[in-house]
């Protein structure tokens, strides 16, 4: 079996339909499936003193990574190591790869921004970043929006990819599973810092490899400042509060002409960032488009890069 074509095939699918609305209403998505698990998990073995809460978090990480990849384990087994087990395993590869929903959420950010629309862009920018909406004016809407595209492009297609290719079906559904994990338990506060230890220093290992291609993807799609995002890559990742996400971040950056991250308010919390690329100017509506536009030309890349692989 070609995993590379099975990667090529999943996201093909995605392109050309994205998970559908009707598909959705019969058969939820599978990261929703997890989603439970993890919850029901989390409500039931999220207690007692920190030592406890530590082992128990590993205990349901572990958990959720067999659950969703023992399953693909056995099917891939059953498929025949032909053409057509690969587009076979395509399709089931398809539901963890999320390329158009990520264009999806960002276009809807981007159409009300570029209309003058500010609340309509803050509504759309709250469904895809964690920070207080209410406060961002019209460029922090527009900074919001790209670095979530660029962090996500990493989390959302690039490593399903990248483990895909490393262990098939089980290695993206392993990956997918951590990458739950990480986003509904591997958070710093008193609930779940012990609990979700675990799940995110995990997802950090997980995304290490990923991130950097996903910088270099972008940096690759710049064109004529591929060089400068290159070289603000290597310079500003390092500065940022996530082992992995300033790669991307960093290199959609120089790559646009803009600064990204610096200083942001989750609640009644402002998180003091530096800046990525910060001699550049603030994002506006058309850098957000162009976001999209480059965004798109990374995922040819990637694709091509997918045929090659497949081909060879």
């Amino acid at each position: 079996m070609s995993v590379a074509l099975m990667m090529l095939t999943g996201l093909g699918l995605d392109l050309l339909l994205g998970w559908p609305g009707w598909l959705y209403a019969r058969i939820s998505h599978p990261v929703v499936w997890l989603g439970r698990l993890v919850g029901a998990l989390e409500a039931r073995l999220n207690r007692g003193p920190r030592a406890r809460r530590l082992w128990t978090g590993a205990l349901t990480t572990v958990t959720a990574v067999l659950l969703a990849a023992l399953p693909m384990w056995a099917l891939q087994s059953l498929l025949p190591q032909t053409l057509a087990g690969s587009l076979i395993a395509g399709v089931l590869a398809w539901p963890l790869i999320a390329m158009r929903s990520m264009h999806d959420h960002v276009a809807a950010v981007a159409r009300p921004l570029a209309g003058g629309d500010l609340p309509g862009a803050r509504r759309s920018v709250s469904a895809i970043v964690g920070r207080d909406p209410s406060r961002l004016d019209e460029a922090g809407v527009a900074r919001a929006a790209i670095e979530s595209l660029a962090e996500n492009t990493s989390d959302g297609i690039v490593a399903p990819l990248v483990w895909g290719l490393i262990g098939g079906l089980p290695g993206i559904a392993a990956y997918k599973a951590v990458n739950t994990l990480d986003s509904m338990i591997g958070h710093r506060d008193e609930r779940y810092e012990a609990f979700g230890k675990v799940a995110a220093r995990l997802d950090d290992v997980a995304n290490l490899l990923p991130a950097r291609l996903t910088g270099l993807l972008f940096a690759l799609a710049g064109g004529r400042r591929a060089a400068e995002a290159l070289r603000v890559m290597l310079r500003d990742a390092p500065k940022h509060r996530s082992p992995n996400a300033g790669w991307p971040e960093g290199a959609m950056a120089a790559a646009l002409g803009v600064r990204l991250s610096g200083p942001r308010t989750y609640g009644d919390r402002i998180a003091e960032e530096p800046w990525l690329n910060g001699a550049a100017p603030d994002p506006g509506p058309r850098d957000l488009s162009a976001a999209l536009a480059l965004y798109r030309c990374a995922m040819v890349l990637c694709a091509l890069a997918l045929g090659v692989a497949a081909l060879l």
